[in-house]
């Protein structure tokens, strides 16, 4: 299983080069709140966003002395504005009272803090403080259902379980390419199997359509920002 999983580690990274977080932020900050904001959203829809939102409210301080009513407003759009709001604030004021109004590049205190699991942690820490980790979304968890490398639903026993099959310097980018190809062709109801460049080691090869031709009509193309 090791190798075959890495076979297709190496077969994705060749496949897309430039998988990356398709949120759009320039620091730790910008990257924690786009993540809890992308919860139950798309990524493109966060990103039409957090521009306003970030010059709006650049600093932890800023977000722990935000005005609710407005915070919401600009957030509304992504969906589940409310409780996304009391995170955000929650978040400033933790980030003031406990770390100097900076994140955290630590995965306990991260999930310490309002709105913030290890998901949000993990995407974090891999891609603003290039800390090694694997990020069990919706797609990352599918996909390895689908390989064959776990039959865990739980995202901390998946994240533990592919964890022990690739070194931890692959975590981060692993985590993207699997995503990466989640949303482009490995769908959650019609795989595009008979265009995946992984098929020959998937074990569940067969279920979308096998056909070339149909299979890619089925493959979606990004980037989903």
């Amino acid at each position: 299983m090791v190798r075959r999983a890495r076979r297709i580690n190496r077969e994705l990274a060749v496949i897309y080069p430039d998988a990356r977080a398709e949120l759009n932020f320039t620091g730790p900050l910008e990257l924690l709140v786009a993540t809890i904001l992308s919860a139950q959203c798309t990524d493109k829809r966060v990103n039409a966003v957090t521009p306003g939102l970030f010059a709006r409210y650049p600093t932890a301080a800023d977000y722990a002395a935000a005005d609710r009513e407005e915070l919401e407003g600009i957030i509304r759009s992504t969906g589940f504005f409310r409780a996304k709001a009391n995170s955000i604030i929650g978040l400033g004021q933790e980030l003031c009272a406990r770390h100097g109004g900076e994140v955290p590049g630590d995965l306990r205190e991260l999930v310490r803090l309002p709105g913030v699991g290890r998901k949000t942690a993990n995407v974090v820490l891999g891609n603003a403080f290039g800390v090694p980790g694997i990020t069990v979304d919706t797609h990352f968890g599918r996909l390895a259902r689908r390989l064959g490398w776990t039959g865990a639903s739980d995202p901390v026993k998946v994240e533990h379980e592919i964890g022990a099959l690739f070194p931890p310097k692959e975590w981060t980018m692993l985590s993207h390419r699997l995503i990466w190809h989640g949303r482009r062709v490995c769908h959650a109801r019609r795989p595009a199997c008979g265009a995946c460049a992984v098929a020959r080691w998937c074990p569940s090869f067969g279920e979308g359509p096998t056909d070339q031709d149909q299979a890619r009509k089925l493959i979606r193309n990004g980037p989903f920002r």
